[in-house]
């Protein structure tokens, strides 16, 4: 017995196993429903059947149609052998090879000529299966082999292919029907066969009806049900993210996704009629992805609004496609600000043209409101009160935390990207600007969007502290701001959502990405080729597509919204600055703060001068005369603010020129809290390249100066050009090659840049 024992173990080793049958790669949806199903590689439809999928119904009219003594032999039933044996030999009824489940199981893994010696070989691999596997592996290995006709095999494949079901949720008589193609596969062709297969049927619900296989109302109901199957194409449901799992896991035969079927079905059918009604604007492609807060699983996943559109590239996935993000960064921005203490909602904010450095960013619509507070900048999606927020919060510290929410493009670009960041100068993709905004609803902690129900749970990162992500919710849900779209303004279904729209430069991409307790939707609306469209705005485009979803999806939600956390305090400010109030700070509003993080420095909008009676000179502490002077407030605002104001024809109040008498060089200290930067040439931008005509162009020349400069002085090459009021514009004709630009005022300060300048 022993050397029997070993002798199989031998053989076990030198004759293994075939290897796993080759499937059909199936992407299936959270609730285990498939999405998506791919041939597999020998182009066949041949779908894994899971164990749970095989039904008792199932089970018992397999084994009584073809192994009845399945549960008790070895792989080979000797009692049948002798049976089938008999008839062959006397030639008495039907020809028959007693094939066992698992004889066929061997036989299919490894298909053969039917020989004696092929029999043979057979009964010796179904001995070495039934050695290796439990009788429910070998009767699922079974169902997944068995042929229903042309190239498709397996219980799985025909049920969904034929009946639109999984195997589970088949009737009795749909299930008996898959039980008796099998041994016909060839002559039973669903579609095709079905008055000859619903015949075949009865009479085997017949025969199980008279072995008490089954109820007898189960059988009279399964006799009488029709027979309306056809072939049907394969589900193809999410194929972006199909294609994406498929290639991320190739070999797995079934991959859980988080996708809910009817909210995909919902978001692709939304988005490809969205579309269409888009194409007389150039518009050709549209991307979503709908995230449920709590898991932070993607619910839907719209890659294109048509997959099968070849003209408008509709393969290329939207939600990973890299793209110019726009504005929608600036949330993000803004909430580091806030955790940094650098501003609160009220915090009032310089909107006038002004140099970084050599950039001058623009607003969107070209205009400047001169000063604008922190809320009303992100509301209405102003640049260059961005800009000046993200060269105080620093390039690096915020790119550094887009790497931290999973930004990859702008992770392997940090090095080379500056302010133009916060404007779109960077790459991102849908899902990552959608997986930003959901750490927003989920009170600033961020997680990676998941898209299969199995792996390592991901236990979060801050990156914007709970109060910052609250307050930014509150402004992002104003619905009196420009990006409303004009027709939802009087719409009865506006939904309750925090939302940020955003418009790349060229207006190639358009986006709208908002937010309520339960979902985070991020859309995308563009062309895949890159081609802008005149009319491509987040606001105008990508928004209607947005509140379609959210109340296509979201309708009957709870509707709970966000609450102030405990973190969140109010307090007074200025309502001139949004600082602390100061002792001549008369308006004062209420506004949030963050208790030891948000700046306590107080306001100083306007500065206590001493003025000479008549009002021709001012003094400094160290020349003011004794007797014959008066106290006056005038208003303590910066350069170019004071220069936009006066360029714009506004009433100002300018300081009176310093008192000629005076011999002592004044410091910043006496220029008031803002005077570190009193004097700044605002035209040409430093280190810039000009390319003008040599025969008629010119170089303007521009700055701006503290409230109490009268005049400055232009220098070209350090030779004088000529004296100029503050808010004069100046034009003259440079040299080529670098040119020295050098600017002075009537106090004595001096600033100058570099530039290099060529001719046509």
């Amino acid at each position: 017995m022993l050397l029997v024992g070993l002798l199989a173990l031998v053989l076990d080793r030198l004759f293994p196993l075939p290897l796993a049958p080759q499937y059909s790669p199936l992407v299936l949806a959270q609730d285990g429903t498939v999405l998506h199903a791919y041939l597999n590689p020998t182009q066949k439809w041949r779908m894994k059947t899971e164990l749970p999928e095989i039904t008792p119904a199932l089970q018992t009219a397999i084994i009584a149609k073809e192994d009845q003594y399945f549960r008790y032999h070895l792989g080979v039933n000797p009692v049948a052998l002798v049976q089938a044996a008999g008839r062959n030999l006397l030639g008495r009824g039907r020809t028959t090879g007693a094939s066992t489940i698992t004889m066929q199981v061997a036989r299919l893994l490894e298909p053969k000529e039917r020989t004696f010696g092929n029999k043979l070989l057979e009964m010796l691999r179904a001995t070495q299966l039934e050695a290796h596997y439990s009788k429910a592996e070998i009767l699922q290995l079974y169902l997944n082999l068995v042929p229903y006709g042309g190239n498709i095999e397996g219980v799985k494949s025909a049920a969904l292919l034929y009946f639109q079901q999984p195997p589970h949720y088949l009737s009795l008589a749909q299930t008996v029907t898959l039980a008796i193609i099998p041994n016909r596969p060839s002559g039973l062709v669903l579609g095709r066969n079905n008055a000859q297969i619903l015949q075949e049927r009865n009479r085997w619900l017949q025969y199980f009806g008279q072995e008490h296989l089954f109820p007898p109302q189960d059988i009279a109901d399964a006799l009488l049900e029709p027979l309306n199957a056809q072939r049907h194409p394969a589900p193809t449901l999410a194929p972006h993210l199909a294609r994406r799992l498929v290639q991320a896991q190739p070999g797995t035969p079934l991959i859980h996704s988080t996708l809910h079927p009817a909210t995909q079905a919902k978001a692709e059918d939304l988005a490809r009629n969205y579309v269409r009604r888009l194409a007389t604007l150039g518009i050709s492609q549209a991307a979503v992805l709908v995230v449920n807060n709590r898991t932070h699983a993607a619910e839907a996943y719209v890659g294109s609004a048509d997959f099968q559109n070849a003209a408008a590239l509709g393969q290329v996935d939207g939600v990973r496609a890299v793209r110019s993000p726009g504005s929608t960064l600036k949330p993000l921005l803004y909430g580091l600000a806030l955790d940094r203490g650098l501003l609160t909602p009220k915090t009032v904010l310089p909107d006038v043209p002004t140099n970084f450095q050599g950039f001058r960013p623009e607003n969107f619509d070209k205009h400047c409101q001169g000063e604008v507070t922190m809320e009303r900048a992100l509301t209405y999606s102003l640049n260059i009160p961005a800009v000046r927020v993200l060269s105080e919060v620093g390039v690096p510290a915020f790119t550094g935390t887009l790497r931290q929410a999973g930004f990859r493009q702008v992770a392997r670009d940090a090095p080379r990207l500056g302010l133009s960041t916060i404007l779109g100068g960077c790459g991102a993709t849908l899902e990552e600007l959608t997986g930003l905004y959901a750490a927003l609803a989920n009170g600033g902690m961020y997680a990676p969007v998941k898209l299969t129900s199995r792996g390592t749970p991901f236990t979060g990162r801050r990156i914007t502290s709970e109060a910052a992500a609250f307050l930014l919710t509150d402004i992002l849900a104003q619905r009196t701001r420009p990006d409303l779209p004009v027709d939802a303004a009087s719409s009865r279904h506006l939904p309750r959502i925090a939302w940020k729209t955003g418009t790349s430069y060229g207006r190639r991409d358009a986006w709208s990405i908002g937010y309520n307790r339960d979902y985070t939707i991020g859309v995308w609306v563009g062309n895949f080729s890159g081609q802008g469209s005149p009319a491509l705005t987040g606001a105008d485009v990508a928004s209607p597509l947005l509140f379609d979803l959210f109340n296509a999806l979201a309708y009957n939600s709870t509707n709970e919204w966000f609450a102030p956390p405990a973190s969140l305090d109010f307090r007074l400010v200025c309502a001139e600055t949004g600082l602390v109030p100061g002792e001549h700070c008369a308006n004062q509003l209420i506004d949030y703060y963050l208790p030891g993080a948000s700046t306590s420095r107080r306001c100083q909008h306007q500065q206590e001068v001493l003025v000479a009676a008549d009002g021709t000179f001012s003094y400094c502490r160290a020349c003011v005369p004794a007797a014959g002077y008066r106290r006056e407030l005038y208003p303590n605002v910066l350069p170019e603010v004071l220069a936009y104001r006066e360029a714009q024809g506004q009433p100002t109040r300018r300081l009176p020129p310093h008192n000629p008498a005076c011999r002592l060089v004044r410091g910043s200290s006496a220029d008031g809290p803002d005077a570190a930067a009193p004097l700044a040439i605002t035209s040409p931008a430093a280190h810039a390249e000009y390319v003008l005509d040599a025969a008629d162009q010119q170089l303007l020349l521009s700055c701006a100066a503290a409230a109490e400069v009268r005049q400055v002085y232009w220098y070209v090459n350090d030779q004088f050009l000529r004296a100029a009021k503050t808010t004069e514009r100046v034009f003259f004709r440079p040299p080529t090659g670098e040119v020295k630009i050098s600017c002075a005022d009537d106090h004595g300060r001096n600033v100058d840049v570099r530039v290099l300048v060529r001719q046509l």
